[in-house]
């Protein structure tokens, strides 16, 4: 079986998180959408809240899986018998991000990333400038699945 996990805070899902996981759910047998927990980190929304706008956006999608997990993505991975990681890339900048994380992950352990591009016109969206319109009283309907609603 081919089990991948997409990892991430999801502090909200944006729509270049969920066009990723559109375009990698006939990749995979099951993609786990795994949401990290930070203790350290702040969050805007609530995990409860997170995981209801991720089930809520996939409750028609058989091979996707939403868990939450703390510490090492890669023990994570071996929890759950997942051996790819699937990410997302907007920019240069985050390809050269994500290539130590994967370089570090294949280090780990015998997980391999996959790299999606971001759809060009999803790429610049990400979680911190959603939470920033968000804050500022902005319309960010257009740029999370319709299931996030504050």
């Amino acid at each position: 079986m081919r089990r991948a996990i997409f990892p991430g805070s999801f502090d909200p899902i944006t729509l270049g998180h969920y066009d990723i996981i559109q375009r990698g759910i006939p990749l995979f047998d099951e993609l786990v959408i795994a949401i990290g927990i930070n203790a350290e980190k702040k969050y805007m929304f609530p995990l409860e809240k997170r995981l209801g706008f991720i089930k809520e956006a996939f409750q028609e999608e058989p091979k996707v899986k939403v868990m939450t997990y703390k510490g090492l993505t890669v023990d994570f991975c071996k929890k759950v018998g997942a051996n790819y990681i699937l990410r997302g890339l907007r920019n240069p900048g985050d390809f050269e991000f994500e290539k130590a994380i994967a370089h570090t992950n294949r280090k780990l352990s015998e997980i391999e990333t996959v790299f999606l591009l971001t759809s060009s016109g999803k790429s610049y969206i990400s979680s911190s400038i959603v939470r920033d319109v968000i804050r500022h009283g902005g319309d960010y309907t257009g740029l999370v699945p319709d299931t996030v609603r504050t």
